[in-house]
């Protein structure tokens, strides 16, 4: 009973400890995390990143947001002026090409990859066919089968 006794007390000694070993400012991730998005709208981080920041800030030693965003000293730009309007119709959707990142066509396979697929096919036909007449060893799976399939048949020049 009594070693029940002092193991809760030097556990509840270590709570107390790690918590005071905290600094009292010290924030929560979520805190920092919204502290860090309004700096960054402000354009006040300082140039840290947000690694360094949130380090900081959970620590208790970064420097709190400020309450408004400061004014900028850079003079706004004139806005720039309107393109003219163009009275040409906009081309049909019929007329209209495809952009070439949208097009699905695909590259055709260079004769070595055909040649592979044709192997794995022919491997693959073999495998289950072994597989179906308990042929194959045992504890051998497709990855070793199609290894050992491969190199024989490109040994057969196939």
């Amino acid at each position: 009973m009594k070693s029940m006794r002092f193991g809760k007390l030097a556990l509840l000694g270590l709570f107390l400890c790690a918590a005071a070993a905290l600094p009292a400012n010290a924030a929560t991730m979520k805190e920092c995390a919204a502290q860090w998005q309004q700096m960054k709208a402000a354009k006040t981080t300082g140039g840290k990143t947000y690694k360094e920041f949130s380090k900081e800030c959970m620590h208790g030693t970064a420097a709190a947001a400020p309450a408004s965003a400061p004014a900028t000293t850079t003079t706004a730009k004139p806005a720039a002026k309107p393109a003219p309007a163009t009275t040409t119709a906009a081309p049909s959707p019929s007329t209209m090409s495809k952009p070439a990142a949208t097009t699905t066509e695909k590259k055709a396979a260079s004769p070595g990859r055909e040649a592979m697929y044709e192997r794995e096919r022919a491997c693959g036909k073999e495998w289950k066919e072994a597989k179906a007449a308990n042929k194959v060893p045992a504890g051998m799976k497709w990855p070793q089968y199609w290894s050992e399939c491969n190199k024989r048949m490109k040994a057969a020049g196939k």
